[in-house]
Protein backbone atom coordinates (compact mmCIF):
# COMPACT_ATOMS: atom_id res chain seq x y z
CA UNK A 1 0.00 0.00 0.00
CA UNK A 2 1.08 3.28 -1.01
CA UNK A 3 2.12 5.68 1.69
CA UNK A 4 -0.03 8.86 2.43
CA UNK A 5 1.87 12.32 3.00
CA UNK A 6 0.16 12.31 6.30
CA UNK A 7 1.10 8.83 7.44
CA UNK A 8 4.82 9.75 6.39
CA UNK A 9 4.63 12.92 8.32
CA UNK A 10 3.30 10.56 10.97
CA UNK A 11 5.83 8.09 10.85
CA UNK A 12 8.87 10.66 10.71
CA UNK A 13 7.26 12.73 13.85
CA UNK A 14 7.23 9.52 15.65
CA UNK A 15 10.87 8.69 14.50
CA UNK A 16 12.12 12.47 15.73
CA UNK A 17 10.18 11.66 18.92
CA UNK A 18 12.42 8.28 19.40
CA UNK A 19 15.36 10.36 18.97
CA UNK A 20 14.58 13.09 21.60
CA UNK A 21 13.56 10.61 24.52
CA UNK A 22 16.09 8.28 23.54
CA UNK A 23 14.53 4.97 22.76
CA UNK A 24 16.70 1.98 22.75
CA UNK A 25 19.24 2.12 19.38
CA UNK A 26 21.20 -1.09 17.93
CA UNK A 27 24.11 -1.73 20.01
CA UNK A 28 27.68 -0.42 18.74
CA UNK A 29 30.76 -2.39 18.61
CA UNK A 30 33.32 -0.66 21.33
CA UNK A 31 36.42 0.04 19.55
CA UNK A 32 39.36 -2.16 19.44
CA UNK A 33 37.45 -5.26 20.70
CA UNK A 34 40.12 -7.74 20.42
CA UNK A 35 39.84 -11.82 19.73
CA UNK A 36 42.19 -14.22 19.96
CA UNK A 37 41.11 -16.74 17.14
CA UNK A 38 43.02 -20.56 17.40
CA UNK A 39 43.84 -20.98 14.04
CA UNK A 40 43.63 -24.79 12.54
CA UNK A 41 46.60 -25.76 11.44
CA UNK A 42 48.17 -27.95 8.21
CA UNK A 43 45.94 -31.22 7.34
CA UNK A 44 42.62 -29.26 8.87
CA UNK A 45 39.75 -27.46 6.96
CA UNK A 46 40.05 -24.76 8.99
CA UNK A 47 43.63 -24.24 7.78
CA UNK A 48 42.40 -21.43 5.19
CA UNK A 49 39.85 -19.56 7.21
CA UNK A 50 43.48 -17.13 8.55
CA UNK A 51 44.90 -17.07 5.15
CA UNK A 52 41.53 -15.68 3.31
CA UNK A 53 40.72 -13.51 5.98
CA UNK A 54 43.87 -11.58 5.55
CA UNK A 55 43.20 -11.42 2.34
CA UNK A 56 40.19 -8.84 2.50
CA UNK A 57 37.73 -11.66 1.14
CA UNK A 58 34.92 -10.82 3.72
CA UNK A 59 34.69 -7.34 5.67
CA UNK A 60 35.73 -7.43 9.04
CA UNK A 61 33.95 -4.61 11.07
CA UNK A 62 36.85 -2.15 11.67
CA UNK A 63 36.51 -2.48 15.51
CA UNK A 64 37.21 -6.02 15.49
CA UNK A 65 40.99 -6.96 16.61
CA UNK A 66 41.77 -10.43 15.23
CA UNK A 67 44.73 -11.75 16.45
CA UNK A 68 45.55 -15.64 15.81
CA UNK A 69 46.93 -18.37 17.68
CA UNK A 70 47.62 -21.76 15.80
CA UNK A 71 46.51 -24.96 17.08
CA UNK A 72 45.49 -28.40 15.87
CA UNK A 73 42.25 -30.74 16.28
CA UNK A 74 42.19 -31.52 19.74
CA UNK A 75 44.81 -28.46 20.80
CA UNK A 76 42.76 -25.90 19.93
CA UNK A 77 39.78 -27.23 22.39
CA UNK A 78 42.22 -27.15 25.70
CA UNK A 79 43.56 -23.56 24.01
CA UNK A 80 39.72 -22.56 24.89
CA UNK A 81 39.33 -24.07 28.30
CA UNK A 82 42.78 -22.96 29.41
CA UNK A 83 41.83 -19.37 28.26
CA UNK A 84 44.69 -19.37 25.46
CA UNK A 85 42.26 -18.17 23.26
CA UNK A 86 38.76 -15.91 23.00
CA UNK A 87 37.11 -18.12 20.41
CA UNK A 88 37.83 -22.13 18.88
CA UNK A 89 36.66 -24.86 16.83
CA UNK A 90 34.40 -26.92 19.78
CA UNK A 91 31.61 -29.57 19.06
CA UNK A 92 28.74 -30.07 21.03
CA UNK A 93 29.42 -33.63 22.67
CA UNK A 94 32.91 -31.79 23.13
CA UNK A 95 31.42 -28.95 24.89
CA UNK A 96 28.90 -31.57 26.92
CA UNK A 97 31.23 -33.87 28.11
CA UNK A 98 33.76 -30.80 29.56
CA UNK A 99 30.32 -29.30 31.33
CA UNK A 100 30.45 -31.44 34.31
CA UNK A 101 33.94 -30.64 34.92
CA UNK A 102 33.40 -26.94 35.51
CA UNK A 103 34.14 -25.73 31.58
CA UNK A 104 31.07 -23.50 30.57
CA UNK A 105 31.57 -23.39 26.63
CA UNK A 106 28.92 -21.80 24.36
CA UNK A 107 28.86 -22.43 20.46
CA UNK A 108 28.00 -19.09 18.72
CA UNK A 109 28.37 -19.80 14.80
CA UNK A 110 28.73 -22.53 12.38
CA UNK A 111 31.98 -23.85 11.52
CA UNK A 112 32.15 -27.56 9.55
CA UNK A 113 29.57 -30.27 8.59
CA UNK A 114 30.92 -33.84 9.46
CA UNK A 115 34.03 -34.63 7.10
CA UNK A 116 35.66 -37.81 9.10
CA UNK A 117 36.43 -40.46 6.12
CA UNK A 118 36.76 -44.17 6.84
CA UNK A 119 40.28 -44.62 4.56
CA UNK A 120 41.94 -47.83 3.83
CA UNK A 121 44.28 -48.78 1.22
CA UNK A 122 43.28 -49.21 -2.23
CA UNK A 123 44.23 -53.16 -2.71
CA UNK A 124 43.35 -54.02 0.79
CA UNK A 125 40.15 -56.61 1.68
CA UNK A 126 38.09 -53.83 3.75
CA UNK A 127 34.68 -52.67 2.57
CA UNK A 128 32.76 -51.44 5.92
CA UNK A 129 34.01 -50.28 9.27
CA UNK A 130 32.78 -53.46 10.48
CA UNK A 131 35.34 -55.51 8.44
CA UNK A 132 38.00 -53.24 10.35
CA UNK A 133 36.83 -54.54 13.93
CA UNK A 134 40.00 -55.65 16.00
CA UNK A 135 42.50 -54.13 13.44
CA UNK A 136 44.49 -50.83 13.84
CA UNK A 137 43.17 -47.45 13.24
CA UNK A 138 44.30 -44.17 13.15
CA UNK A 139 42.42 -41.23 14.46
CA UNK A 140 42.28 -37.35 15.36
CA UNK A 141 42.60 -37.27 19.44
CA UNK A 142 40.20 -38.38 21.65
CA UNK A 143 39.51 -34.62 23.03
CA UNK A 144 38.90 -34.24 19.18
CA UNK A 145 34.92 -33.89 17.95
CA UNK A 146 35.90 -35.82 15.12
CA UNK A 147 36.89 -38.81 17.40
CA UNK A 148 33.86 -38.58 19.53
CA UNK A 149 31.22 -38.14 16.71
CA UNK A 150 33.02 -40.86 14.85
CA UNK A 151 32.51 -43.15 18.05
CA UNK A 152 28.90 -42.01 18.34
CA UNK A 153 27.92 -43.11 14.48
CA UNK A 154 29.59 -46.18 15.41
CA UNK A 155 27.56 -47.54 18.61
CA UNK A 156 24.45 -46.14 16.21
CA UNK A 157 25.52 -49.32 14.06
CA UNK A 158 26.51 -51.72 16.76
CA UNK A 159 30.42 -51.06 17.30
CA UNK A 160 32.54 -49.08 19.31
CA UNK A 161 35.76 -47.91 18.47
CA UNK A 162 36.48 -47.96 22.21
CA UNK A 163 36.80 -51.46 22.54
CA UNK A 164 36.47 -53.27 19.50
CA UNK A 165 39.64 -51.71 17.43
CA UNK A 166 43.34 -50.79 18.01
CA UNK A 167 42.84 -47.04 18.38
CA UNK A 168 46.53 -44.88 17.80
CA UNK A 169 45.52 -40.90 18.06
CA UNK A 170 47.41 -38.15 16.79
CA UNK A 171 47.04 -35.16 14.48
CA UNK A 172 45.96 -35.61 11.03
CA UNK A 173 49.90 -35.37 9.42
CA UNK A 174 50.98 -38.06 11.87
CA UNK A 175 47.72 -40.09 11.14
CA UNK A 176 49.25 -39.55 7.08
CA UNK A 177 52.36 -40.69 8.11
CA UNK A 178 50.84 -44.08 9.57
CA UNK A 179 49.26 -44.62 7.39
CA UNK A 180 51.69 -44.10 4.63
CA UNK A 181 53.97 -46.76 6.50
CA UNK A 182 51.65 -49.27 6.97
CA UNK A 183 51.61 -48.94 10.74
CA UNK A 184 47.78 -48.72 10.42
CA UNK A 185 45.08 -50.54 9.02
CA UNK A 186 42.79 -47.85 8.30
CA UNK A 187 42.42 -43.91 9.05
CA UNK A 188 39.14 -42.28 10.46
CA UNK A 189 40.68 -38.69 9.03
CA UNK A 190 39.59 -35.36 8.11
CA UNK A 191 39.60 -33.07 4.91
CA UNK A 192 41.85 -32.27 3.27
CA UNK A 193 44.25 -35.59 4.04
CA UNK A 194 41.43 -37.58 3.10
CA UNK A 195 41.37 -36.26 -0.04
CA UNK A 196 45.20 -36.66 -0.35
CA UNK A 197 44.58 -40.18 0.51
CA UNK A 198 42.54 -40.58 -2.52
CA UNK A 199 44.17 -39.08 -4.57
CA UNK A 200 47.28 -42.02 -3.82
CA UNK A 201 45.17 -44.61 -4.55
CA UNK A 202 43.56 -45.47 -0.85
CA UNK A 203 39.70 -46.18 -1.09
CA UNK A 204 36.41 -44.02 1.01
CA UNK A 205 34.63 -46.86 2.91
CA UNK A 206 32.14 -44.92 4.75
CA UNK A 207 31.74 -41.07 5.90
CA UNK A 208 30.59 -41.24 9.39
CA UNK A 209 27.79 -38.35 8.66
CA UNK A 210 26.66 -40.72 6.29
CA UNK A 211 26.48 -43.47 9.29
CA UNK A 212 24.58 -41.06 11.22
CA UNK A 213 22.02 -40.06 9.05
CA UNK A 214 21.31 -43.88 8.05
CA UNK A 215 21.02 -44.59 12.07
CA UNK A 216 18.83 -41.50 12.90
CA UNK A 217 17.14 -40.23 9.44
CA UNK A 218 18.06 -37.19 10.82
CA UNK A 219 18.03 -34.52 7.39
CA UNK A 220 19.86 -31.93 8.65
CA UNK A 221 23.77 -32.01 8.03
CA UNK A 222 25.76 -33.35 10.86
CA UNK A 223 27.26 -30.30 12.25
CA UNK A 224 31.18 -31.71 13.17
CA UNK A 225 32.37 -27.96 15.05
CA UNK A 226 30.94 -24.67 15.60
CA UNK A 227 32.99 -21.43 16.99
CA UNK A 228 32.86 -21.24 20.49
CA UNK A 229 34.16 -19.04 23.49
CA UNK A 230 33.21 -19.42 27.17
CA UNK A 231 30.19 -18.35 28.37
CA UNK A 232 31.23 -15.42 30.53
CA UNK A 233 33.56 -14.06 27.40
CA UNK A 234 30.42 -14.51 25.29
CA UNK A 235 28.27 -13.00 27.39
CA UNK A 236 30.35 -10.35 27.94
CA UNK A 237 31.14 -8.92 24.26
CA UNK A 238 27.91 -10.63 22.78
CA UNK A 239 27.95 -7.31 19.97
CA UNK A 240 31.24 -8.30 18.86
CA UNK A 241 30.35 -11.94 19.01
CA UNK A 242 27.10 -11.14 17.08
CA UNK A 243 29.26 -9.26 14.47
CA UNK A 244 31.99 -12.20 14.22
CA UNK A 245 29.42 -15.03 13.42
CA UNK A 246 28.45 -13.07 10.36
CA UNK A 247 31.67 -12.71 9.30
CA UNK A 248 32.40 -16.34 9.75
CA UNK A 249 29.19 -17.55 8.44
CA UNK A 250 29.96 -14.90 5.07
CA UNK A 251 33.20 -16.52 4.97
CA UNK A 252 31.76 -20.23 4.26
CA UNK A 253 29.23 -18.67 2.36
CA UNK A 254 31.77 -17.40 -0.38
CA UNK A 255 34.10 -20.80 -0.40
CA UNK A 256 30.71 -22.20 -0.60
CA UNK A 257 29.83 -19.97 -3.61
CA UNK A 258 33.70 -19.93 -5.32
CA UNK A 259 35.11 -23.30 -4.43
CA UNK A 260 37.99 -22.97 -6.55
CA UNK A 261 39.05 -20.96 -3.58
CA UNK A 262 39.61 -24.47 -1.61
CA UNK A 263 42.14 -25.42 -4.47
CA UNK A 264 44.12 -21.90 -4.44
CA UNK A 265 44.81 -22.54 -0.75
CA UNK A 266 46.05 -26.05 -1.14
CA UNK A 267 49.32 -24.58 0.44
CA UNK A 268 47.60 -23.30 3.55
CA UNK A 269 46.23 -26.98 3.65
CA UNK A 270 49.81 -28.10 3.72
CA UNK A 271 49.88 -30.17 0.19
CA UNK A 272 52.65 -28.99 -1.91
CA UNK A 273 52.41 -28.28 -5.54
CA UNK A 274 53.34 -31.24 -6.82
CA UNK A 275 49.90 -33.39 -5.43
CA UNK A 276 47.76 -32.26 -8.70
CA UNK A 277 45.60 -34.99 -8.26
CA UNK A 278 44.53 -33.96 -4.93
CA UNK A 279 44.71 -30.41 -5.67
CA UNK A 280 41.94 -30.93 -8.21
CA UNK A 281 39.58 -33.19 -6.19
CA UNK A 282 39.61 -30.13 -3.06
CA UNK A 283 36.56 -28.42 -4.15
CA UNK A 284 34.12 -31.05 -5.56
CA UNK A 285 35.20 -32.81 -2.30
CA UNK A 286 35.49 -30.03 0.49
CA UNK A 287 32.80 -27.06 -0.76
CA UNK A 288 30.32 -28.87 1.26
CA UNK A 289 32.03 -28.95 4.42
CA UNK A 290 32.03 -25.65 5.31
CA UNK A 291 28.44 -24.84 6.85
CA UNK A 292 26.68 -21.70 6.24
CA UNK A 293 23.50 -22.20 8.68
CA UNK A 294 22.90 -21.06 12.17
CA UNK A 295 18.96 -21.93 12.97
CA UNK A 296 16.55 -23.57 14.73
CA UNK A 297 17.42 -26.83 12.56
CA UNK A 298 20.94 -26.53 13.59
CA UNK A 299 20.08 -26.48 16.81
CA UNK A 300 17.76 -29.51 16.76
CA UNK A 301 20.67 -31.40 14.83
CA UNK A 302 23.13 -30.02 17.83
CA UNK A 303 20.13 -31.41 20.82
CA UNK A 304 20.11 -34.75 18.67
CA UNK A 305 23.63 -34.97 19.00
CA UNK A 306 23.77 -34.83 22.49
CA UNK A 307 20.31 -37.05 23.33
CA UNK A 308 21.82 -39.60 21.49
CA UNK A 309 25.27 -39.78 23.03
CA UNK A 310 23.34 -40.20 26.40
CA UNK A 311 21.76 -43.08 25.54
CA UNK A 312 24.63 -44.68 23.69
CA UNK A 313 26.71 -44.13 27.06
CA UNK A 314 28.56 -41.60 26.06
CA UNK A 315 27.54 -38.55 27.59
CA UNK A 316 26.08 -38.76 31.16
CA UNK A 317 23.63 -36.93 30.85
CA UNK A 318 22.08 -34.04 29.17
CA UNK A 319 23.99 -30.39 30.48
CA UNK A 320 21.61 -28.08 32.31
CA UNK A 321 22.60 -25.30 29.96
CA UNK A 322 22.28 -24.62 26.14
CA UNK A 323 25.69 -25.78 24.40
CA UNK A 324 24.90 -23.19 22.06
CA UNK A 325 23.90 -19.70 21.84
CA UNK A 326 20.17 -19.43 20.01
CA UNK A 327 21.27 -15.87 18.49
CA UNK A 328 19.39 -16.61 14.72
CA UNK A 329 21.94 -15.49 12.00
CA UNK A 330 21.22 -12.19 10.00
CA UNK A 331 18.52 -11.39 13.00
CA UNK A 332 20.86 -8.65 14.36
CA UNK A 333 20.68 -9.66 17.89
Amino acid sequence: MLQTRRSFLATAALASAGAVIGLPASPALAANTAVRMSAPGPGTAGAIWKPLIESGIVKIPPELDLSWIQGNPGQVQLQLTAGAVDVSAYGALGVAEIAPRGSDIVIFAPSTNNHGRWIVRGDSSFKTPRDLIGKKIATQPESSDTYRQARLAGLLHGFDLKKDFEVIFGPPTSNLALFSRGDVDAVITIEPTATRLIAGGAREIAKVGDLWHAATNDPAPLLLIGYAGRRDWVEQNRVAVDALREVLIDLNRKIKAKPELIAQQHKAYGIPDNERAAIDLLPSRMADLYAVDWNQAVFANLDRQISESVKAGILPAVPTKPVYLAALAGAGQ
